[in-house]
């Protein structure tokens, strides 16, 4: 639509600066005559288009000149297009790059070269390190999904190891903390559900299409604290000074006391669960449970079962 033709020129010269009639007419793919009379009716719109002619010639608005941006401060307005950057790093849509491009526009020259000027003072990045394509590749197939409303098929393994196969309604994509989840309408359990996408395999959207439902609120799903309070109780654990920087990012700081000898106790409440197990064993030679005694023994039988394994590899 021209509409939107001449909104997306406006935002390009705002942001831009001069650009040349062939590289608009490429960018918007019409006829060099199409952008001058684009840029004749943006002048007859009140947007103040000057023509510079030459080599370095083109098109550009006049400095005072900056699209409304309401009661929005130059701080807001940064913060806004930090969280844009953070959602493009996550999502491949040039939906939001589009909207960064517009949000930008709202700032004038001045403003521009006062952010570049002070550097960034907020990044969001939303690609945890070292995720590969196959993960947003999910993500932009499922939001298509979303928007044209059609099924999805694919393979899940759940948190007890469990794999089935799902066909679902897909609703919305969460992002909590690094990781992604969708909210669908599960066809096998006939309720919605909650999927996390790195236990999704073989992700595939289907050409059958669907009717949305009215999706639970996403509050419905706040954390509750009596989910986990059956196997909570008293531990302690003691860390060697080498795993320190990670003792930092797992624990709580007043549940960790340093000792004399460099190394690191953490006396706290946890819950007992396949995940603790895991995270201790995470810390190899580095790390000793001191009570409970059964956590010991079972520490110890897993433990045992992993030199087991490999014993039998040496026969």
């Amino acid at each position: 639509m021209k509409i939107d033709r001449l909104l997306a020129m406006t935002v390009l010269l705002l942001n831009r600066g001069r650009v040349s009639a062939k590289e608009l007419a490429d960018r918007f793919e019409v006829s060099t005559k199409t952008i001058y009379r684009d840029m004749e009716t943006l002048n007859q719109s009140g947007i103040p288009i000057v023509a510079h002619q030459g080599i370095s010639g083109g098109f550009e608005i006049m400095e005072p000149y900056a699209m409304a941006r309401q009661f929005l401060t130059l701080s807001e307005i940064e913060a806004i297009v930090a969280a844009v950057k953070g959602i493009h790093t996550a999502v491949d849509d040039r939906v939001f790059g589009t909207l960064l491009d517009k949000v930008k526009a709202l700032l004038s020259r001045v403003d521009r070269l006062q952010l570049e000027q002070q550097g960034a003072g907020l990044v969001f990045d939303f690609n945890p390190w070292g995720q590969g394509p196959a993960a947003r590749d999910k993500v932009n197939s499922l939001r298509q999904a979303i928007e044209h409303t059609r099924k999805v098929s694919f393979k899940y393994l759940n948190m007890n190891g469990t794999e089935s196969e799902r066909v679902v309604e897909p609703a919305v994509l969460i992002l909590k903390g690094y990781l992604w989840y969708v909210q669908a309408y599960c066809t096998l359990r006939s309720e919605f559900r909650v999927f996390r996408l790195s236990r999704i395999q073989e992700l595939r959207v289907l050409e059958q299409t669907f009717v949305r439902k009215q999706a639970p609120s996403l509050e419905g799903y706040a954390w509750e604290s009596d989910w986990s309070s059956a196997n909570l109780q008293e531990m302690t654990f003691l860390f060697d000074s080498k795993v320190r920087h990670r003792v930092g990012d797992s624990f709580d700081p007043e549940q960790v006391r340093s000792q004399d000898d460099g190394s690191l106790q953490v006396k706290g409440r946890f819950t007992e669960d396949e995940w603790l197990y895991s995270m201790l064993l995470s810390y190899g030679e580095h790390v000793r449970v001191e009570a409970p005694s059964h956590v010991v023994e079972e520490m110890v039988n897993r433990a045992r079962k992993i030199m087991e394994r490999y014993q039998k590899l040496d026969r």
